[in-house]
This record gives structure tokens, sequence and C-alpha cells, in this order.
């Protein structure tokens, strides 16, 4: 079969399309799963630059979605036929966060073998169904940043309709934040440094936007905005360079979840001010798999998609695909299909 593996010491130029001995058929408690689909995430593009180490010769992405092609003994699940979408942490099915996901040392496409490949064998427990009606390419969207989102807003902050939401970008998480926190009643707050992109925010359903080069204090614009309040939950993307804005705009008792470190990996945080604002800053990754089949049964109530900016086709436009996004043009996801 046909797969896209990561050369040793990393790069984009060490990124090739191998042939490898199929996976064969599945043992007890696995499904064989024809994959047809990824979606490229922030993680991802630090794994095949090589900024994160991993294996020679792994096999990226840790977002993959198909057709379930054979199932062995006791699984009961799935089918074949059924149409899947992976999961980022294997081994964490249910409740809290449990110590192994820590070092994504069994996350797919780092620690794992990834799905940026034809056919895959695995325990049924790494995969969920996927929404009904969604195509390959919108299925591979959910395992990191949809999910990511899904439990920002909704698991950790607890989302109810009329608070306000404050995301930062507009990649994956973002958007799919927004379409998230507009389908149960909540206001939405933007930033970008992208007049085009503030546009098409707005046309999704942002009830405000700021363009965070033409007003560097944007914290200080949330509370405007909401009336001195501040926003009740912030999905803060940037890390260092963001988060003290991130505090002046959250409110007093609200919840700021730090998902991403776009500007860096360390950074002077306002302690006092979070202090003061006695706000909630949690970090979090991607989630369980029983967080995802309930974001697959949101998705199928409220009729939501994701937003994908940019479709590449064939596994050998991985590399490509790669090259785009490191560009930071896109808005919402960017997928490959094959």
């Amino acid at each position: 079969m046909k797969a896209i593996v990561l050369n040793a010491p990393g790069g984009l130029d060490h990124i090739s399309l191998t042939d490898l001995p199929d996976p064969g058929q599945p043992g007890p408690g696995q499904i064989r799963v024809a994959i047809h689909a990824t979606s490229l995430n922030f993680h991802d593009l630090l794994v095949a630059s090589g900024k994160v180490p991993t294996a020679d010769r792994r096999i990226l992405m840790a977002d993959g979605a198909g057709v379930v092609d054979a199932t062995g003994e006791g699984v009961t699940d799935f089918k074949p036929g059924d149409r899947v979408v992976s999961t980022f942490f294997p081994q964490w099915t249910e409740g809290d966060v449990i110590a192994s996901v820590g070092d994504f040392g069994q996350t797919p496409g780092d620690g794992a073998q990834g799905f940026a490949a034809e056919y895959v064998v695995r325990p049924a427990s790494h995969f969920t169904l996927a929404p009904a009606g969604w195509s390959h390419a919108e299925a591979a969207t959910l395992t990191t940043s949809g999910l990511t989102a899904w439990r920002a807003l909704v698991v950790d902050a607890g989302l109810k309709a009329g608070d306000t939401v404050l995301t930062l970008g507009t990649g994956g998480v973002s958007i799919t934040a927004l379409q998230i926190a507009k389908s149960m009643g909540a206001n939405v707050i933007v930033t970008s440094s992208s007049d085009e992109k503030l546009a098409r925010v707005k046309a999704l359903g942002a009830d405000h936007v700021i363009n965070y080069r033409s007003t560097p204090q944007w914290g200080e614009r949330v509370r405007e905005i909401t009336g001195g309040r501040g926003a009740d939950v912030v999905i803060e993307l940037g890390g260092p360079g963001t988060l003290a804005q991130s505090i002046e705009a959250v409110r007093i008792g609200g919840h700021i979840a730090l998902i991403g470190v776009l500007t860096g990996m360390e950074g002077v945080i306002p302690t006092a001010m979070l202090m003061a604002k006695q706000a909630r800053l949690q970090g979090l990754v991607v989630g369980s798999n029983r967080m995802q089949q309930e974001f697959v049964r949101a998705l199928n109530q409220t009729g939501i998609r994701p937003v994908i900016s940019d479709r590449f086709e064939g596994l050998a436009s991985v590399g490509e695909a790669f090259s785009h996004m490191a560009g930071r043009k896109h808005f919402g996801k960017i997928t490959v299909e094959w």
C-alpha cells in the first residue's frame, strides 16, 4: 500500500510517498479501515518540519477518515461499510484526563504511526462514527481541531446561551468554535490581522470582529464591546504573545482555554491581573473518545459543516499541503483526500 512517511531528521523536504506492506486483516477487537482523507493541524506541521522529533519513517497525520473494510472478532460498535474518523488520544476512551496523554507517545503521526496511508488496522476504540452525510474530508477535520473547540467550549467552559465567546484568529479551531458557539446561542467576537478574513467570519455569524494590528489593545476593545464586563470564554491560540490581552479581555470569573502556542513556547504572564480577575486558565489538548462521540451527536443535530478553505487531492500532495499551511494564508481547514 501507499503511505506518506517522514524520514529523519524531519523537514518538509524529507516527506516521501512510500510503498509499505499491507497491514493485513484485523484481529480480535480490531477493525481494518480504508483511509480516504486527512486534515492538517499545527501539531502535524511541527512534526513534519522536524520541530517535534519522532521515529524515522513515521507515517504522518493525526487525523484520518475512511470506511470500515473488515472487523475482527468481538467488534460490535462498527460493521463493514461504516464511515469512521480517528481519535487523537486512542488510549483515552472516557473520563478525566489520563497520565499517558502527556507525551503524545500514542498519538498517531507523532509517537505512533499516523493515517496518511491507504489502509490501517487498529483497535476499534481508536475510532468513532463520522457525522451522517459528511464527506471523508469533512469528517477528517473532527479529530484534532474540531474536538478541541468542542471540549474548550462545552466540556470545560460549560458554554450556555447568552455567553460571550472571544476566539483568536481564523484557523480550524477558531472557525469551529465560532460555529459551535453560534449554534448554542452565544455572542462571538473574532480577532484577525486580515480585514478580508474578518469579513468572512462576519458572514459565518460573528457578532463583532477586531483587527488586532490596527487595535493592538484588543483586550480593552473586547471589554468595550461587552459593556465593561468582558468575555465569558476566551479561545486562546496565540500563547505568550497574546495571553496578556486575553486576560485583559476575560470577565471576572471567566474561562480562558489555552490551546495554541503560535507565538512561542514561553513568555511573561501577568499573574496579578489573572489573580484579580479570578479567571480560570486551563490548558487543553483535544479530548477523549467519549467527547468525540458527543460532539458527533451534536453535529448530527445542529447541521454544522466544517469550513474547508483548501483541498488537496492525492496522498502525494501532503507535502504541498504542509507548505501551504506554513504560509498561514488558509481560513478554516486544509484537507487532503485520496
